[in-house]
């Protein structure tokens, strides 16, 4: 298996930021102290509290499996607490067609106020991109507070998320019930079944990461199971009729004394659209509460179809969750499956060098593309005669092809976007008639991109 910690500090890195009074560095994951200090900037750099013991405990775990690069100020009042953080691993991502795709993660990322615009942010996010491509990683993905950063690196929006709130005093469930059921289950008793039904739940819907070791057992509340946060948990599992977990769900009740409550849940995984029901059922059909809130779902839930008023749902905070940028988009592109059959020339551009390019795209009927990089003239060339061989076009017609920049690519990628609302938008220029409509066939997706958690 590939270690992320095996990758050098990025060499133009350390110098760019030498020259501005800092170090950057790779931590050392057996200096315990070095490692407690990271953890502790990065999580005041997302303004979060101080963790506890268990907490600690846990991100120390997790942060040692990880490539975890600081910045350093020698005449800080406390030297060994970085003043920048980021760190990055190899994870899939899935794509439409059920496939995954080798990408990598970036996170962690945080710059202190005290240090602002002195150039470290970009040094960081490149030097994460040299690092993803040293990887063999297809894309660099994340997710992400602020919206105007990531697009100067070459990221797109492509998956969003919603919280979706229900009435639950306007419920009146007409969706069919399940032949299977749901129970409470402790955490405990849930832990060892959970990370099957994940990668089920991961590998339906394009948008979604890999979960790494830890992740669930915080989901669950198992981190510190003492803590009143994690005693307010309350999880529940659909089996199916012959017995198989395909599904689970955590909330809490928040509620004044003697005053119905509101659920909010944070955990929703469904490795079928059966188990999606029927915990959505579970749900909206709880007693003795007013509001259902269930936060980073997809934008096109399948709940307003199961209720009698479809008004009794809203969606709320909808976030650009999930950005991409495409680092080799030969690999990017082969790995999905497509919605239709055609022939497409992407002309890429790329500040940065990583994707620039101008590539053909050749989709066949099963939905599997070969793709192909080229220069301008020879890959047009081609592209005609690949659409004359497969008899999709006449002799002497002008390919289809789209001119785009990296992060354009990147947000139509897994299909939440058409490419035909980012022409629209001037984001997409259309170099044949005819070229959009297919590309929006091409990238259509049959299952919305959508990705369930933070990281």
């Amino acid at each position: 298996m590939f270690d992320p910690r095996s990758i050098p500090a990025d060499h133009s890195t350390i110098e760019a930021l030498r020259s501005r009074g800092l170090e950057y560095r790779q931590v050392d994951a057996a200096d315990e102290a070095a490692m407690q200090a990271w953890v502790q900037a990065e999580t005041r750099g997302f303004h979060h509290a101080r963790p506890e013991p268990a907490e600690l405990s846990r991100e120390l775990r997790i942060a040692k499996q990880r490539s975890v690069r600081g910045v350093y100020d020698s005449t800080a009042h406390d030297a060994a607490v970085p003043v920048a953080t980021v760190d990055g691993w190899p994870s899939g991502l899935s794509v439409p067609g059920g496939r995954s795709v080798d990408a990598w993660a970036v996170s962690a990322v945080t710059v202190s106020p005290t240090h602002r615009r002195r150039g470290i942010a970009r040094a960081l996010l490149e030097a994460q991109l040299r690092y993803a491509s040293e990887a063999g990683a297809a894309l660099a993905m994340l997710t992400l507070t602020e919206a105007t950063i990531y697009g100067r690196y070459g990221f797109g929006p492509a998956a969003s998320a919603a919280t979706i709130k229900v009435d639950r005093r306007r419920v009146h469930w007409i969706g069919p019930d399940a032949p299977g059921r749901v129970q409470f289950v402790e955490p405990a008793d849930l832990i060892a079944k959970a990370p099957a039904i994940a990668r089920r739940a991961v590998a339906r819907t394009p948008g979604e990461i890999d979960r790494w070791p830890g992740l669930l057992e915080r989901h669950l509340g198992l981190v510190d199971p003492d803590s009143a946060a994690s005693r307010a948990l309350r999880v529940a599992r659909y089996d199916d009729r012959s017995g198989q977990a395909q599904g689970f769900i955590a909330y809490t009740v928040g509620r004044e004394p003697n005053q119905p409550g509101v659920v909010e849940c944070d955990v929703f995984v469904a490795a079928t659209d059966e188990a999606e029901r029927a915990l959505w059922h579970f749900l909206v059909e709880l007693d003795f509460v007013t509001e259902i809130r269930a936060r980073l779902r997809s934008v096109d839930e399948p709940l307003p179809w199961l209720l009698e008023d479809p008004r009794a749902t809203s969606m709320h905070d909808v976030v650009d969750h999930l950005w991409l940028r495409v680092l080799d988009p030969i690999v990017a592109l082969t790995a999905r499956e497509y919605g239709a059959s055609g022939t497409l020339t992407l002309e890429v551009a790329d500040p940065l060098g990583h994707a620039a390019g101008t590539y053909v795209l050749d989709a066949s009927g099963d939905g599997h593309a070969e793709v192909r990089r080229t220069d301008d003239a020879e890959g047009r060339a081609d592209a005609v005669a690949a659409g004359s061989r497969s008899g999709r076009r006449s002799r002497g017609q002008t390919a289809h092809g789209l001119r785009l920049d990296v992060r354009e690519l990147g947000a139509i990628y897994l299909g939440g976007v058409r490419p035909s609302v980012l022409a629209r938008a001037g984001r997409i220029e259309e170099l044949s008639p005819g070229s959009l409509a297919l590309a929006d066939r091409l990238f259509a997706a049959p299952r919305t991109p959508h990705l369930s958690i933070w990281f």
